[in-house]
């Protein structure tokens, strides 16, 4: 009997590793993919707008990839500066919200551990059951604390890496996306021969990454697909159009 109760314990840790590492993964790879997301369809869409007014202003392909290199570039920045600070506010916000339970455990127990045993009931959980529970974790300040952030407030202990991480991540994603639209107007000088090919290009790019945004995100992949392409077009007709109506005017 001794030997089959310690079998079932070495059973249940392992499955608790198993189960954090999981959870780990999971929580790092949809932070990584939603960066991800916003970098390259903000890169995709802003200058194959920016690129397709131009060409609707009847300006040469090197003045419009000029203007769209600065463009991806002020926008990496900007986009990678906005995911930094995202992020250190998200962290900022946890280690506050952590002093403040924490000064709270110390200074009103019996009020935190009352907090313990709603949340417990709230899960289905009798008196008898999650009694041991609250009592293990006072015995456990630290513990206490942890599962107070978790199930009170629903906050996750953020990776100190993270903002630099997104940073970068959203910036380089930024960069990637960008440079897809302005990559005919490298091939080709004539504005009005390089905006067709970079309407096609564009458009394929964005239905592969709509395709994979809803792959990642767990919604229909084709649907998601042409949902994505519909929105670059729309904006990238809008700045033609808007080009074209400016010029029209001044003449």
């Amino acid at each position: 009997m001794a030997n089959q109760n310690q079998n079932g314990y070495a059973d249940l840790e392992k499955q608790m590793l198993i189960l954090h590492d999981h959870e780990e993964k999971h929580f790092m790879s949809s932070e990584i993919v939603r960066d991800v997301i916003l970098g390259v369809s903000d890169g995709l869409t802003v200058p194959f707008a920016l690129a397709a007014g131009l060409s609707g202003a009847d300006v040469s392909s090197s003045i419009i990839l000029i203007a769209g290199i600065a463009e991806v570039a002020a926008g990496a920045i900007s986009m990678g500066l906005g995911g930094y600070l995202a992020a250190k506010s998200e962290a900022d916000h946890y280690m506050k919200e952590l002093k403040r339970e924490q000064d709270e455990i110390i200074a009103v127990p019996d009020t935190e551990a009352a907090e313990v045993a709603e949340i417990l009931s709230q899960y289905g959980a009798e008196p008898h059951e999650y009694g041991p529970v609250v009592n293990a974790l006072r015995r456990n300040p630290q513990a206490w604390l942890d599962f107070m952030m978790k199930f009170e407030l629903g906050l996750e202990k953020p990776d100190p890496m993270r903002a630099l991480q997104s940073a970068m991540t959203i910036a380089f994603s930024y960069i990637i996306g960008g440079l897809v639209p302005l990559v005919p107007y490298m091939l080709i000088p004539i504005a009005t021969r390089a905006v067709v090919a970079s309407v096609i290009l564009t458009i394929v790019a964005l239905m592969i990454f709509g395709f994979a945004k809803g792959h990642f995100t767990g919604t229909q992949p084709f649907k998601s697909a042409l949902q994505t392409a519909f929105i670059g077009a729309i904006a990238s007709a809008a700045a033609y159009s808007i080009a074209k109506l400016f010029q029209a005017y001044h003449h």
